[in-house]
């Protein structure tokens, strides 16, 4: 069969539902198209491991899509091609696949020859890497390299430039509201707080949209350093009013307690992209609380219930915007490979569908508009000027 061209299309970073629709879409598409689609397995370990040899088996780093096989994943959570933390540019000696490890010797070594190789040698004609700003940033160094990329945000966190949504975006909140609502009659039953640690390295979009649909009374974000003895002071005021005698509260797994310069991290050990493992800020809210809770409370302390939501949020199937938008945003990917348009991110900027330039990737960080949206004094969203604001409140554009 003569193809127009082949494409090739990865998921990198966090798993997330959304990624299977996503890939659905541009497969099923661009099969109907007259081109060939290439999976490649394990995000841009796939395109590192590959050894470009027809004798070789390949079958671990790719595979050809095809209508059934696409149809059947896409009502999947997760990403059926896999994927990892792989970074080309900054390859760690022990990741350097064996039959390359006489080229690269370096303790972290640039990759990106053999992966352009590797590019040719599958005849890829347009790339589409769907991820967040880790991934995306090494589609945006293949761009400059002169690879055609089209890209496709996803992280649960919400926070690539350039898109109001990304993939997996919806479904942490709605898992994230209906957890909460759960955890809630354990809190009530025992007179509790309730301190819920959620995602969020650098924004807090995933604890600010539940709590603006009432799944907590409070929330902390990355964005605003909080004074732990004014949360308690607000959590055992909500504590008081609620007819159960127990207060909620979501914290952003980057968030940072006043007067303490960094993140809360598991360990020190870095991913290939800089990052040290994040956890531990609600264990140490929930002990301060419990801890300091006397001072507000006539001198009896208050008990609390501590729950990481972590891997509950990002796995299993998902919910109906995280089906509906990966959809929408695999056809804008082939509208622009059909248009032979490549360097864009696809996109949702204020409620429509469109597209940006790959390099808003490296521009401006996508946080929270403290003074818009974020209530320090109160340590809550703002419920003010919702008029003309996009579906999710906050936009890219900050």
């Amino acid at each position: 069969m003569a193809y127009k061209g082949t494409i090739g299309i990865l998921t990198g970073g966090g798993d997330v539902p959304g990624l299977n629709p996503a890939i659905r879409a541009v497969t099923i598409r661009a099969l109907r198209e007259g081109y060939r689609v290439l999976g490649i397995r394990r995000g841009w370990a796939g395109l590192v491991d590959l050894i470009p040899d027809k004798d070789a088996d390949n079958s671990q780093n790719v595979q050809d899509l095809t209508e059934d096989l696409v149809d059947r994943a896409g009502r999947t959570g997760g990403t059926f091609l896999h994927t990892s933390r792989t970074r080309p540019s900054h390859l760690p000696r022990i990741a350097v696949p064996e039959h390359l490890r006489d080229r690269y010797t370096d303790e972290i070594n640039d990759v990106t020859p053999s992966v352009l190789e590797n590019i040719e040698y599958l005849g890829i004609d347009y790339l589409i890497p769907i991820g967040g700003d880790d991934t995306l940033s090494y589609g945006l160094h293949l761009h400059r390299q002169g690879v055609k990329v089209v890209a496709i945000p996803k992280t649960m966190d919400n926070d690539v430039p350039g898109t109001d949504y990304c993939i997996g975006f919806g479904t942490c909140v709605t898992r994230t509201i209906e957890l909460t609502h759960q955890l809630r009659t354990s809190a009530g039953s025992h007179e509790r707080f309730l301190v819920i640690e959620v995602f969020g390295r650098y924004a807090g979009f995933t604890a600010l949209l539940p709590t603006m649909a009432g799944a907590a009374d409070r929330c902390v974000i990355p964005e605003h350093a909080f004074d732990i003895d004014r949360l308690l002071e607000l959590l055992v005021y909500d504590r008081t009013r609620h007819p159960s005698r127990y207060s909620v509260v979501l914290v952003s797994e980057g968030a940072k307690l006043s007067g303490e310069g960094e993140m809360s991290f598991e360990s020190h050990e870095t991913d290939q992209f800089g990052h040290k493992k994040l956890g531990g800020i609600g264990d140490k809210v929930a002990a301060l609380l419990k801890e300091r809770s006397p001072r507000f409370n006539h001198g009896r302390r208050i008990n609390v219930i501590n729950q990481r939501l972590g891997y509950l949020v990002r796995s299993g199937a998902p919910d109906a915007l995280d089906s509906i938008v990966p959809m929408a945003f695999g056809n804008l990917a082939l509208d622009l490979v059909l248009e032979k348009t490549s360097g864009r991110l696809v996109s949702i900027r204020h409620g429509d569908y469109d597209s940006v330039p790959i390099d808003v990737i490296h521009g401006p960080a996508k946080v929270v508009d403290v003074e818009k949206y974020y209530n320090t004094e109160r340590l809550r969203p703002k419920y003010k000027k919702f008029y003309h604001n996009p579906l999710f409140i906050m936009t890219s554009d900050m």
